[in-house]
């Protein structure tokens, strides 16, 4: 059994069920992420509160109307990638995305999800291999997913589909090889367990551009961190990868995103926005 789930008062409890049942009675698909995957692939158990489901963004709409007709309130926190519902002071997260628009939850997330049990109820649970790239650009300096990607590799290595992860990451790829270079510093006994062939592939990757520029002055690091980069994209230049056509964010999304960060930050946490002269 779970261990996620343990602890939790009665009423949160029977209000995460209700949501799940309400969805799967409209036939709106949807995934558990969060703690309860976490645990299923890693057995690292979280006692928290969160309680995260992954949707496809045409379900979003139609999950909300449902969840709102039952008697939750329900908002689009950020319209790029997250939606919540509330029942009083418990909140379900709806995700469709990610929070640096990269991670888009598509029909393949629902194709590969595994089965499970969560809270009492079979549900399906994010691929392992999403979980890897969703939780792999987190580079904040109040949150760093790194661990668990690194804990996600040394459950799921072995069985991991190396081809599709390749392919999630596309032009991104240095963030995985970043990961997996970490991962044989953190586990040398296990580092063997990294496909040799996608290691090799990766280093060729970086052996052909070991000497050349690329072709556009952009800052990747907003991608990362939706904070530490700000001057980047703001004061020095560089553009920003998460915006449309390159991204899959607009420029009103990319501001809501931004006037987010003193809320969602640690207390205290103030973005400062300094004039500098271009590097």
């Amino acid at each position: 059994m779970s261990q996620a789930g343990c602890g939790l008062d009665p009423d949160v409890r029977a209000f995460y069920r209700r949501v799940m049942y309400q969805l799967e009675a409209e036939a709106i698909p949807f995934l558990v992420g969060g703690a309860y995957a976490f645990e299923r692939y890693t057995g690292i158990a979280r006692h928290t509160k969160d309680f995260d489901l992954f949707l496809h963004p045409r379900d979003v709409e139609r999950a909300l109307q449902v969840l709102a007709a039952n008697g939750c309130t329900t908002r689009v926190a950020f319209p790029h990638w997250l939606a919540k519902a509330h029942c009083g002071e418990e909140v379900v997260d709806l995700i469709f995305s990610s929070g640096n628009g990269v991670a888009l939850v598509d029909d393949d997330w629902f194709r590969h999800g595994v089965e499970e049990v969560v809270l009492d109820v079979p549900v399906r649970l994010i691929p392992a291999e999403e979980m890897i790239w969703s939780k792999a650009f987190v580079m904040e300096r109040e949150r760093y997913d790194g661990a668990d990607v690194a804990h996600v590799l040394r459950a799921c290595a072995d069985t991991l589909d190396w081809p599709r992860l390749l392919w999630r990451f596309d032009g991104h790829w240095r963030v995985l090889f970043q990961h997996l270079v970490m991962f044989g510093f953190i586990y040398p006994c296990e580092r063997a367990r990294v496909p040799a062939a996608v290691m090799r592939e990766l280093m060729g990757w970086i052996d052909r551009e070991l000497t050349r520029n690329g072709p556009e002055r952009v800052c990747q690091g907003t991608l990362v961190s939706r904070a530490q980069y700000l001057i980047d994209v703001e004061q020095w230049g560089y553009a920003d990868p998460r915006l449309a056509p390159a991204g899959n964010m607009t420029v009103a999304e990319r501001e809501t995103w931004t006037a987010g960060i003193a809320e969602d930050g640690p207390p205290g946490l103030v973005v400062v926005r300094v004039e500098s002269e271009a590097a």
